[in-house]
């Protein structure tokens, strides 16, 4: 473990998935459940794509201006960042830092380029967990479900990136395939727990 690592006393929990795979229900019941409420926190992301009226500023998303973004990029303000479907996203780096210092456990949805850059910033601290549909046409079938008010273009766009995330879900710690959602909340519950009491 690197110095940096021993210095670090808490976790971060990197969950990743196509769209449609379900890993935003599952983090939500993850966090709502009695077992973990006070032991994860789940990080806020910066993004540049417009805030929507369920949403939350500061608790679902940071919402902030592409200039705004470049320039905290520009600071290394940013841990990792994407652009997905033509918006950007970007993990707080002082966040993270902080919660880590004070020994909290953190949970990050991201992609996969974001989970691996994670990885190498903080190998001793990560665990990777990756989100699974239980096949590609239920995936696709969910994904067009969801999009069915939006561009044929988005859907396109969406199927060709869930492709790509799935070739990569072999690089994650853990692979969890969510055929049931109440079986694949205890199967991600039992791999967060397991990992705390190391």
């Amino acid at each position: 473990m690197k110095e940096k690592d021993r210095k670090i006393k808490g976790l971060i929990f990197v969950i990743s998935g196509p769209s449609g795979s379900g890993k935003t229900t599952l983090v939500n019941r993850l966090l709502d459940g009695r077992d973990l409420k006070n032991k994860l926190v789940k990080s806020t992301s910066f993004t540049t794509r417009p805030h929507r009226s369920a949403e939350e500023p500061g608790k679902d998303y940071f919402f902030i201006t592409r200039d705004e973004f470049n320039a905290l990029r520009s600071a290394k303000k940013i841990l990792e960042w994407t652009r997905y479907l033509g918006y950007y996203y970007g993990t707080p780096k002082d966040h993270i830092d902080k919660q880590l210092k004070k020994g909290k456990n953190i949970l990050l949805c991201l992609d996969f380029r974001g989970a691996l850059k994670i990885k190498r910033l903080y190998p001793g601290n990560t665990v990777t967990i990756f989100v699974a549909a239980p096949s590609l046409t239920m995936l696709q079938k969910r994904i067009e479900g969801r999009c069915s008010r939006t561009r044929k273009e988005e859907i396109r766009q969406r199927l060709k990136l869930a492709r790509q995330e799935m070739r990569n879900s072999r690089k994650y710690d853990y692979r969890l395939v969510n055929k049931s959602l109440q079986k694949s909340v205890g199967e991600l519950k039992n791999i967060v727990l397991g990992r705390l009491s190391n």
